[in-house]
């Protein structure tokens, strides 16, 4: 199957609850590469790259969040894998 790329845009209680290494560890548990970043205005930016069937199960994964978190929207996006990326990483920004 053909590699796909996703912006994921999540709003809620997403920050300050160990919400970009939950999805470091969930992206590399399902061999996917991309970023996760917060965004001052309070929401999580995910970039992530793979399989369809991959990227679905990774989907399904943020939505849930980690224990403390309370996902309330997800707006997505299709969007060019870039080639550099390697791994799955958490930008500070």
């Amino acid at each position: 199957m053909p590699r796909r790329a996703l912006r994921l845009l999540l709003s809620g209680r997403v920050q300050g609850v160990g919400f970009r290494h939950f999805t470091r560890r969930e992206a590399e548990a399902l061999g996917l590469a991309g970023t996760v970043a917060n965004l001052p205005d309070g929401r999580v930016e995910i970039e992530v790259a793979g399989e369809p069937e991959a990227l679905e199960d990774f989907r399904r994964r943020v939505a849930q969040g980690p224990r403390f978190a309370d996902v309330r929207e997800i707006e997505e996006s299709e969007i060019e894998p870039a080639e550099e990326w390697e791994g799955f990483r958490v930008v500070y920004r």
